[in-house]
């Protein structure tokens, strides 16, 4: 393996933890948008603020660690994609920006000021996930030129990228509703699990329609992808479908037993972490794949100097030492509600 592929397969890394833990915060915000009504509304409210507010800025040190390493790492392909979908990206920041103000202003104010915000909380939480998605779906099928450039309204409005972004915001409504069943069962609040157990089984059910959606899409739009996917990548996805199916069967038996408490999560993300590493080996060796008369853009051309390479290794790994298990401690003291 090269330096190149090593900090690729980084870079993968980051995109994983970012679309299981921001991918999870952005769909819990989703969940807002239409509450059920009375005092079970208030409650879910109060869990999702609960569960949210000690780790929704750590999720997002993800998506910072994506752009440093592709900036640092890849600046051939970091331009390609910045001078060609830079309306998708700049409303996707646009949403975190709105997003991150109003959750913050809704524990501050009260009255109509507190709906609004409210509402801003939900809808910006559905948008930034979308756009993030029209944007992966965009290089997919070709639309960023290796050179930049590319159309900056057409690369990111074809079906495929549609598709990708419905389905970015459906798995992290996902996310957000299984992890959140959890944190009510552990509180001892069994309608609210219960109402985050009917979430979780109809945002997999969307999920899973847009994925058979985005099959077909993909065999239209990225043929090398698709290629890559019922290739090389096949077994992982065959991996995730199974988990999928897991979690569901765990889901519908809507039991708090020990087998339902230890194994919902870890199928649910197993799923979401399966399919973006079938992804990655279905692109490889391209960070931009060849598709639609583009040549590409390959993991070894795109990289950056030697010397570049190795500092991002050795801070990830000075990183994965020191910072990673903060992270995790921060989660497991979340977890057992130690946090205020």
């Amino acid at each position: 393996m090269s330096e190149a592929e090593a900090v690729a397969i980084v870079l993968l890394v980051g995109g994983m933890m970012y679309a299981i833990f921001g991918g999870a915060d952005f769909g819990a915000g989703l969940w807002q948008l239409r509450p059920p009504a009375g005092e079970l509304g208030e409650r879910v409210t109060r869990r999702i603020d609960y569960s949210l507010t000690p780790v929704w800025e750590a999720n997002h040190v993800w998506l910072i660690f994506i752009l440093v390493v592709l900036w640092t790492g890849f600046p051939e392909a970091f331009g390609a994609v910045m001078t060609t979908l830079y309306i998708p990206l700049a409303l996707a920041a646009v949403g975190i920006v709105l997003r991150g103000a109003n959750f913050a202003f809704r524990h501050a104010i009260t009255g109509t000021s507190l709906a609004w915000a409210t509402r801003l909380f939900a809808i910006s939480s559905v948008l930034t996930p979308f756009f993030m998605g029209t944007v992966v779906g965009a290089v997919a099928s070709g639309e960023v030129p290796p050179d930049g450039g590319g159309d900056p309204m057409g690369s990111w409005t074809g079906l495929l990228p549609l598709l990708i972004g419905a389905m970015f915001v459906a798995t992290g409504a996902y996310l957000a509703a299984v992890f959140l069943v959890h944190d009510a069962r552990t509180a001892d609040e069994g309608d609210v699990a219960a109402h985050f157990r009917r979430c979780a089984l109809g945002a997999a059910v969307a999920a899973g329609a847009l994925a058979a959606g985005g099959v077909f899409a993909l065999r239209a739009d990225a043929r090398f992808v698709y290629d890559g996917l019922t290739g090389p990548g096949l077994p992982l996805v065959v991996l995730s479908a199974l988990a999928g199916l897991g979690a569901l069967v765990l889901l519908a038996r809507g039991k708090d037993d020990r087998l339902t408490a230890l194994g919902q999560r870890p199928v649910a993300v197993g799923a979401v972490a399966m399919v973006i590493w079938g992804w990655g080996v279905a692109q490889h060796p391209y960070l931009l794949p060849p598709e639609g008369g583009s040549e590409g853009l390959t993991i070894e051309a795109a990289a950056a100097a030697s010397g570049a390479l190795t500092t991002i290794l050795v801070v990830f790994g000075i990183a994965a030492i020191l910072i990673l298990p903060a992270i995790g401690l921060l989660y497991v003291l979340s977890q057992r509600s130690l946090l205020e």
